[in-house]
């Protein structure tokens, strides 16, 4: 079983070590903050992020309205045309464990970890590639979303 989890964080790694999806992970980041601020839910569960489109699982205690997806839209992209810059910083392990939920990390982590921050907008701790601006990253389009035993699911795309 150990085996299979490193070899699954090694896949990881390897993954979101890709630039051609890092438009896509680097607004996977604005969504997730986006959320947070908006409907006061948590990052999201799950996430497969691709070049042509993606998708994130978000725990909530509603399904949202067109009215909230169209305002998650609108905000991402207001959000994607400030130019914020990407800034990577290492920080030690315990003052992560003071600012992030350091929970879903592998066992073995490095006593040093990584954080990418997007402008003042949003702070998480991630091993991937990043556009270096918000600009970089396109336009994000909400494709579809379903909602079922408390789950939201949001599929989109960068155009």
């Amino acid at each position: 079983m150990e085996d299979n989890l490193r070899n699954e964080v090694e896949a990881g790694k390897a993954k979101f070590q890709d630039f051609s999806i890092a438009p896509s992970h680097t607004c996977e980041h604005i969504i997730n903050q986006t959320m947070v601020r908006l409907f006061d839910c948590g990052r999201a569960i799950s996430a497969h992020i691709e070049k042509k489109k993606s998708k994130l699982d978000f725990k909530m205690d509603k399904e949202l309205s067109l009215e909230d997806l169209q305002r998650l839209e609108s905000e991402v992209n207001r959000i994607i045309s400030l130019d914020l810059p990407i800034i990577i910083t290492y920080i030690p392990e315990e003052e992560a464990k003071e600012r992030f939920d350091i929970n879903r990390l592998p066992k073995g982590t490095s006593d040093t970890l990584r954080v990418v921050s997007i402008g003042d907008y949003d702070q998480c701790l991630c091993i991937g590639t990043h556009v270096e601006h918000t600009m970089e990253i396109g336009i994000f389009k909400l494709l579809t979303h379903s909602y079922s035993d408390g789950v939201l699911r949001i599929r989109w795309k960068l155009i």
